[in-house]
């Protein structure tokens, strides 16, 4: 297994080619965002499991601010993501879908959409990447698109294809030049102002059928 090098600069010139991701949980909008660049992606499965980072997690708006949805996992040294198992010993589950509830229920699309993921709250996916791979899928969707990616049958070195693995991080302060995004309507507007780069869901519930194109006005160079 790899370590991630700090010495990433390259990606924002680099459109039309194969980039590698992570498996996320509900995804950010700017790593949706990516399968709109690039010609191919793929979701490395066999690097070592990192914490603290969106594979298990999403941010959201609520009423008192942004806020973490965590996927508990079962965690073992030096395990890969493909072998990332969910800890059902709380009810996360249910938590999440109440705070999806309480944060978006007088969105604009919140009904539309919300039933499409009830196998996120009601299914008991044994892998972590099997739930995020089907979050996926039912997000492009919705979004109507049909990106073509892979999942990885090895580790990934970042020498051999456009890393974009550190881009996409709660933690991290590189710059983006492929990702501008415009501000959109959001519930609490008003109370906490514009926050960029929810989850997706932020924007699905909020925007509804132009979520789609204010990701490729975000992409635009």
């Amino acid at each position: 297994m790899g370590i991630y090098s700090r010495r990433i600069y390259y990606w924002q010139d680099c459109i039309l080619m194969e980039a590698v991701l992570f498996s996320s949980y509900f995804p950010s909008i700017q790593y949706i965002s990516k399968f709109f660049i690039y010609s191919n992606i793929y979701i490395d499965i066999f690097e070592n499991y990192q914490r603290q980072t969106y594979r298990n997690r999403c941010e959201i708006m609520t009423a008192n601010g942004k806020a973490n949805l965590i996927v508990p996992v079962i965690k073992s040294y030096r395990q890969y993501v493909k072998d990332t198992k969910i800890d059902y010993s709380t009810d996360w589950q249910k938590n999440h879908y109440m705070a999806l509830v309480s944060a978006y229920k007088n969105s604009a699309f919140f009904d539309f959409y919300i039933d499409s993921f009830n196998f996120v709250f009601k299914n008991k996916e044994k892998f972590l990447f099997d739930l995020n791979h089907k979050i996926l899928e039912n997000c492009f969707k919705i979004l109507g698109i049909k990106p073509k990616f892979e999942y990885s049958k090895d580790f990934i070195n970042q020498k051999d294809i456009i890393n974009l693995r550190e881009l996409i991080s709660p933690k991290s302060k590189l710059v983006d030049k492929n990702f501008a995004l415009k501000e959109y309507y959001q519930v609490f507007n008003e109370k906490h102002g514009f926050t960029p780069n929810l989850s997706i869901i932020d924007l699905l519930f909020n925007e509804g059928n132009q979520a789609s194109l204010i990701i490729k006005e975000a992409v635009k160079n």
